[in-house]
C-alpha cells in the first residue's frame, strides 16, 4: 500500500483560529516546540461520524499544556467546537484527530516565555492501527532497552511530545528485529506500557494492568476498565514484574490508535487464549456505538 505523506495531502486543517488548506498549515523550522520539546498533543477517534470522548481528550490536552507551561489561548468549549468543525469539513466517517499545541518561533532559547502558543487540529480517514488479520492473530513484542522515567525526572502524566522519543527508538528497534512493538519497563523494572498503548494481562479470568504512576493513564485504558467492571470481570491495578507474564493466558493493548489489540507474545512469553480479549473487543465496539 502506497503511503501518502502527511505534508502533502488534500483537505483542511484548523490552525490558530482559521481553517487552512492542508498544505498551507506550516510552521517555521526554528519553533521552540521542535527544538526544545514544548509541545503536547492528543489522539482522538471518530466512529461513524461521532467523536469518541472528545470532552475527555480536550480536558487532557489542557491538563498536559498546563504541565508544560503552555497557556492555550482558547476555552475548552471552543476547541471542542473547532474539532467538530474540522471533522465535518474533512467529511470523516471513521478516522483520527490530532490536536497539537506548541510554543512558537519568536524566540530561540531554552527560556522563551514570550513566544506564542500555537494550536492546530488535523483530522483524516484512518483504519485500525493493525490490520484485522493482525488483530485476530495477535501481535508479537519484545522488551525495550529504554525505560519509562520517574515522575520527578519528566512530566510523565502529560501527553508531551518529548516523552515519545524513547518510544520511537524502542519501536524502531523492535520492528528491525521482526517484532510489531516493544514493551517498556519503568525505572523500577516494573512492566509499564507499550510504545504508544497501555497493556493488560489475564490470569485465571482476572485482569491485571500496571499502575499508571509514571506513564499516561489512557482514556481507552479507563474505558476498558469500566467495561470490564460492568460485565463482572475483576480488574486489579498493581506493579507487575516481568516474570508475572509467565502464567498469564492472555494479554492485550489498549489505546486510541490500537483500540483493543491482543498480544501473541512478549519475547519468550506466549499468550494463546483470546476469550476475555474477544469479549472486551465486542463490548468496546458496543460501547462506542452507544456513546
Amino acid at each position: 500500500m502506497q503511503l501518502i505523506p502527511f505534508d502533502n495531502r488534500e483537505g483542511f486543517i484548523w490552525m490558530n483560529g482559521s481553517v487552512l488548506e492542508w498544505n498551507q498549515a506550516k510552521i517555521h523550522v526554528l519553533n521552540h516546540g521542535l527544538h526544545y520539546g514544548s509541545c503536547v498533543f492528543e489522539g482522538i477517534r471518530v466512529y461513524n461520524r461521532k467523536i469518541f470522548k472528545l470532552k475527555e481528550h480536550i480536558e487532557r490536552l489542557f491538563f498536559s499544556a498546563k504541565i508544560l507551561d503552555l497557556d492555550i489561548p482558547y476555552k475548552h468549549e471552543e476547541l471542542i467546537e473547532f474539532t467538530e468543525l474540522i471533522v465535518k469539513k474533512q467529511n470523516i466517517e471513521d478516522g483520527y484527530i490530532r490536536p497539537v499545541v506548541w510554543r512558537g518561533s519568536e524566540m530561540m532559547a531554552i527560556s522563551s516565555k514570550e513566544a506564542s502558543i500555537n494550536i492546530a487540529i488535523a483530522a483524516w480517514k484512518w483504519p485500525s492501527y493493525f490490520s484485522p488479520e493482525k488483530i485476530l492473530q495477535g501481535i508479537n513484542m519484545s522488551i525495550a532497552e529504554w525505560k519509562r522515567p520517574p515522575p520527578e525526572c519528566a512530566p510523565t502524566n502529560s501527553k508531551a511530545a518529548g516523552l515519545y522519543m524513547i518510544c520511537s527508538l524502542s519501536k524502531h528497534k523492535a520492528e528491525l528485529n521482526g517484532f510489531d512493538d516493544a514493551l517498556m519497563l519503568d525505572y523500577r523494572n516494573f512492566i509499564a506500557e507499550a510504545t504508544g498503548a497501555n497493556i493488560f494481562f489475564v490470569k485465571n479470568k482476572k485482569i491485571f494492568t500496571p499502575i499508571a504512576d509514571c506513564f499516561l493513564d489512557g482514556i481507552t485504558r479507563k474505558t476498558v476498565i469500566e467495561i470490564a467492571n460492568n460485565i463482572g470481570i475483576e480488574v486489579e491495578e498493581k506493579h507487575l514484574e516481568v516474570n508475572f507474564m509467565k502464567d498469564c493466558s492472555e494479554a492485550f493493548l489498549t489505546g486510541t490508535a490500537v483500540e483493543i489489540t491482543p498480544i501473541n507474545s512478549v519475547d519468550d512469553y506466549k499468550f494463546s487464549d483470546r476469550d476475555v480479549t474477544k469479549l472486551l473487543i465486542k463490548e468496546f465496539e458496543d460501547y462506542v456505538i452507544k456513546s
